[in-house]
């Protein structure tokens, strides 16, 4: 983990990434390459494997370069539209807590999949929708670059300084870095290279991200010192 950077004074922004941060969504995403990899003769956990680390057209090429991407791709929004429509998935614990307190204006939807997609399980899943949601579609570079998170501050008139990004991933916890942000990361065993904090899941992190939304920095628990 790096020193947290410090900006006294100033309105707070919250910036979320979705998928394993705020929505338990592994068991889909695992199943939905399943289905996709069977469909094309391919062994599902090998592609499983690739897909965790690429994405989607470069795992085409590397798993299928005899098929033509975009049938590919358009196999697998096929799926992943009936996952949200029928998937059994649920919200991380804390995440409906969380997102209900925080200011409508203040925070931010960060995502690699699609605004449509991500409306649907938050609907299912009874968390609210912020006014700004920045989606794979609205981007021409997706995380690790800076520009989805860059975006989102900029649609939110907040300043990079002045944003938390909170993540699980490797890829997201870069794209924050790189955009000047404050990052935070959940939900994983182990802290992700560069997080300025790290919390084994959300509900760890509820008090200490709705504090930074005030204003505010609690002291640390079992009376750790806070990192500056």
């Amino acid at each position: 983990m790096i020193s947290e950077p410090v900006c006294p004074g100033a309105v707070k922004y919250v910036l979320f990434d979705v998928d394993g941060t705020l929505i338990d969504a592994v068991d889909n995403q695992r199943l939905v390459w399943h289905t996709w990899a069977e469909r094309y003769g391919l062994d599902p956990d090998q592609v499983y494997r690739v897909a965790l680390q690429t994405r989607p057209m470069e795992t085409f090429a590397q798993v299928a370069p005899d098929q033509d991407p975009r049938v590919c791709l358009a196999a697998l929004h096929e799926l992943e539209d009936e996952d949200v429509r029928s998937g059994s998935y649920t919200a991380f614990d804390g995440a409906s807590e969380l997102l209900t307190a925080l200011d409508a204006g203040a925070w931010a939807l960060v995502t690699s999949n699609y605004e449509h997609r991500v409306r649907g399980r938050f609907a299912r899943t009874g968390l609210p929708v912020p006014k700004v949601v920045v989606d794979a579609a609205a981007v021409t570079e997706g995380k690790p670059s800076p520009v989805p998170y860059l975006q989102a501050a900029a649609q939110l008139g907040a300043r990079p300084e002045d944003c938390l990004v909170i993540e699980d991933a490797p890829s997201g916890v870069q794209s924050g870095l790189r955009a000047g942000m404050t990052v935070w990361g959940v939900n994983t065993s182990a802290a992700v290279d560069g997080v300025h904090r790290h919390f084994g899941s959300l509900r760890e992190a509820v008090r200490d991200i709705l504090a930074f939304s005030s204003g505010t920095r609690p002291e640390p628990p079992n009376g750790q010192a806070a990192m500056e």
